[in-house]
């Protein structure tokens, strides 16, 4: 009877013991969990969605890395659409029936434009503690809607001309002077073809740069209100492209460029086109020497105004990649801060696929030692920075995609010689009015 006794009081002091060490435990632990300042931490903390158009591996993971690694309270997830039709399209169908995006980037105007109109983009001018103007220029304006921003754009658009320096070289061309013309483009050109290769190739989504430079520094518009798409300097640009398809056969014909889908970005890093009119986007390319070796340095020229004299033209590019709250988001101050740090230099990352940051606080050597990475020596440098991070007078286009998009169906069949020029630029003028007309406030 004794020995059970103590049994029976072995086993319960054991249990006590160890109900002790256990509450011990646990009652540190509920402490934990339950003091204000944890409760506050875990009120505090949001997961925000961004979703953009770059593949996550090119830049926005890691530029997401680094913000989640130093803000455990606001936590940001990317998500990628295609920046094409149909990815816009399932964008704009995520905002509307609220499937939890936060932050959302814009990369036209008109598209900021729908999604302003559909309710889908918050008005910034909430938030006082942030000067847009100031930070990133007067090019910012450009991307005004209803004279409100509902974006922040982040990123330099830059439209320039890549130059194969070591077939310059050849040719005795030097690096072109920055306020070349047209005239010199067709004679660096003619200079440059040489049996397959071709003198210049324009990427596709370059082609109205000439003809916009023109009309951005003259006016889309006249005094009256009425289209200048046949400013007689844009038709000076429109015959100066026909030339060199037709005449200097230094450039591919538009029609055989469309119908083949030419990889216009790979065949000038294969040497096949001596230069090539296209924006930044093509460092991605340039730099992934695996994929797109290339034994020749890289050197940059702008844009060519179409005359000497033209003293208003402007260059192709303006501001990018504008960001949006979604004004249902739950987080909107979470989302605001981390745009407000994304734009002035957390972006940054970006930079080494072409993306650079637009803001008068982000870093420009940082931005070009990203750019070129191990690759410096393979690019002409002194151009570059005069060039791709050069300060000149730019433009956001700014006309309806609907009138984009008929000027475009008229200067196809110019160059596809299916129409004179005379019809062409009456053409183009008749349904500007006509798009006017119809649209007037």
């Amino acid at each position: 009877m004794m020995n059970m006794k103590k049994t029976t009081l072995s086993l319960l002091s054991a249990a006590v013991v160890l109900g002790v060490a256990a509450g011990c435990g646990s009652s540190g632990e509920n402490a934990a969990k339950n003091s204000p300042a944890a409760s506050s931490e875990a009120k505090k903390a949001v997961t925000l969605t961004m979703w953009g158009g770059v593949p996550a591996e090119s830049g926005p993971q890691l530029v997401v890395d680094n913000w989640n690694a130093k803000n455990p309270d606001i936590q940001v997830k990317y998500e990628r659409f295609v920046n094409d039709d149909a990815g816009n399209l399932k964008l704009d169908t995520a905002l509307t029936t609220n499937q939890g995006i936060d932050l959302y980037v814009n990369y036209t105007l008109s598209g900021l434009s729908k999604r302003v109109d559909a309710g889908t983009a918050l008005d910034l001018s909430e938030f006082k503690d942030y000067n847009i103007d100031d930070k990133m220029g007067t090019d910012a304006k450009d991307w005004k809607v209803k004279d409100k921003y509902y974006g922040l754009p982040t990123k330099k658009n830059v439209s320039f001309v890549w130059l194969n320096k070591n077939a310059l070289d050849e040719a005795g061309l030097a690096v072109p002077a920055l306020d070349w013309t047209m005239a010199d483009l067709q004679q660096y050109a003619t200079k440059l073809k040489k049996g397959t290769r071709w003198g210049f190739t324009q990427h596709i989504s370059a082609y109205p740069s000439f003809f916009d430079g023109t009309n951005a520094g003259a006016g889309f518009t006249k005094a009256d209100g009425t289209s200048n798409l046949d400013e007689p300097t844009v038709r000076k640009a429109y015959e100066a492209v026909f030339n060199m398809m037709y005449t200097d056969k230094s450039m591919p014909l538009l029609g055989e460029q469309i119908t083949s889908k030419m990889p216009t970005d790979t065949m000038f890093l294969k040497g096949e086109t001596a230069m090539l009119g296209a924006g930044e986007f093509i460092f991605r390319s340039s730099n992934n020497m695996k994929d797109f070796p290339r034994d020749f340095k890289i050197a940059f020229a702008t844009v060519p105004k179409v005359t000497k004299e033209q003293s208003s033209f402007k260059y192709p590019g303006g501001l990018g990649d504008v960001i949006s709250i979604n004004p249902n988001s739950k987080n909107k101050e979470q989302a605001w801060k981390f745009l407000k740090w994304y734009a002035d230099g957390g972006m940054m990352p970006l930079a080494a696929g072409g993306r650079i940051p637009s803001s008068k606080d982000a870093n420009v050597e940082e931005a070009i030692k990203l750019l070129l990475g191990d690759n410096e020596k393979t690019y002409d440098v002194d151009s570059l920075k005069k060039v791709v991070f050069g300060k000149f007078p730019t433009f956001t286009a700014t006309i309806p995609q609907q009138v984009v998009d008929a000027r475009r169906e008229e200067y196809e069949k110019y160059f596809l010689k299916a129409q004179s020029l005379d019809d062409t630029l009456k053409n183009t003028v008749k349904r500007h009015n006509d798009y006017l007309s119809k649209n007037k406030k």
